[in-house]
């Protein structure tokens, strides 16, 4: 049966011959995983065996400076390729790579002004959007504390600011207070309970931005998306190997870092987790993520790094779930939302998982210290 090209599929093999793509074009797939760019995968036939690239189309209504992007990952990958290189032969499996054009540009624009860029598939790789393995998290730990533990000593202030604000926590109760004091979409009566319970946080979850602010905590490289899925993993031994998404590689606080990653990765429930007694943070999943990322990452981190890790992550909890309800409040225009509510019930989620934290926080920082001792 004859095959019939597609104009996407036109597009992409004309992408594939500007980043000089060797072999013979066989086929792509489409990586639904993401949320705000459009990921293919791509297949070539060269010598014998198939080679696999990822081919994105970065979404530039979100980052409106595509290019600051790339200069952004390419410095880091670069950096972290070089750091790889003296320790072993080969860095393939360990960073991203990504191609260039024949301009040795990191990225391409197509005709009608969309933004293109391309990186190897990393072989034999599987990746988590949950998990409850141990290991799995605790290698996801190491991670992000390895990625942080390679960038140590990089000149953060050659970093592009391509989210202005993005973990700016003061910042972030300017505009919910303001989305209160809007009421756009009329629902500040119904949300009395879940305001308070925010505005009563605030002290705690802008503790560590004015921390930094007062010069207590430096500026680091920081990867600002720490979910788990933005890790691969051996797809047989379940190793580490790389982590991925690097749009939000910026300037920021390691425990910024930290703390999201623990937001996701060791609550009880989902996102938008409706029973709300189910909620809490998952202290053997904690455990295991911090013995990861500190066993990697804990000889680079100043003592006010350490003392404020265990308060990442309420600070990244009660962020996150404030930003939850101020889009609520605003009328859902920001977060995707797959049911009436869907915003409302992901900040009742977060206020209760920030709640736990807040008891637990002696607990969770002595964990941290004992990892940072070994």
């Amino acid at each position: 049966m004859e095959r019939f090209e597609t104009n996407e599929e036109t597009e992409i093999k004309s992408v594939c011959e500007v980043f000089g793509l060797k072999g013979e074009y066989r086929s792509y797939e489409i990586i639904n995983s993401g949320h705000i760019n459009t990921t293919y995968r791509v297949f070539f036939f060269r010598n014998g065996e198939m080679k696999d690239y990822i081919l994105q189309k970065v979404n530039t209504y979100v980052f409106k400076n595509p290019v600051q992007v790339m200069e952004n990952i390419s410095t880091v990958t670069e950096f972290i390729r070089a750091k790889i290189k003296q320790k072993q032969a080969t860095a393939k499996r360990n960073v991203l790579h990504y191609s260039t054009t024949g301009e040795g540009e990191y990225y391409t624009y197509t005709p009608d002004n969309s933004f293109w860029r391309c990186c190897r598939y990393i072989d034999d790789s599987v990746s988590f959007l949950k998990t409850d393995n141990l290991k799995v998290i605790e290698e996801s730990g190491k991670a992000f504390g390895q990625f942080q533990e390679y960038l140590s000593d990089f000149p953060v202030e050659k970093l592009h600011i391509v989210i202005p604000h993005f973990h700016n926590t003061v910042k972030r109760y300017e505009t919910f207070r303001a989305a209160i004091a809007n009421n756009a979409a009329n629902r500040v009566s119904e949300t009395q309970e879940e305001i308070k319970g925010y505005l009563d946080v605030e002290d705690i979850a802008t503790k560590m931005y004015r921390l930094q602010r007062e010069g207590v905590l430096p500026l680091r490289v920081t990867h600002n998306d720490t979910k788990i899925s933005n890790v691969l993993f051996d797809a047989k031994t379940l190793q580490h190997l790389s982590v991925i998404d690097l749009d939000t590689v910026m300037p920021g606080l390691v425990a910024f870092d930290f703390g999201d990653a623990i937001r996701i990765s060791a609550s009880t429930g989902e996102e938008d987790e409706q029973d709300l007694e189910s909620v809490a943070l998952d202290m053997e999943k904690y455990e295991a993520f911090t013995r990861g990322f500190v066993s990697t990452l804990g000889k680079t981190m100043t003592q006010a790094e350490k003392d404020t890790l265990a308060l990442g992550a309420v600070a990244m909890t009660v962020e996150c779930g404030m930003r939850f309800l101020t889009d609520y409040l605003d009328g859902d225009k920001y977060f995707k939302i797959h049911y009436p509510d869907q915003n409302l019930v992901r900040a009742r989620c977060h206020l209760v998982l920030a709640h736990d934290m807040i008891k637990r926080l002696d607990e969770m920082q002595a964990i941290v210290y004992k990892y940072c001792n070994e």
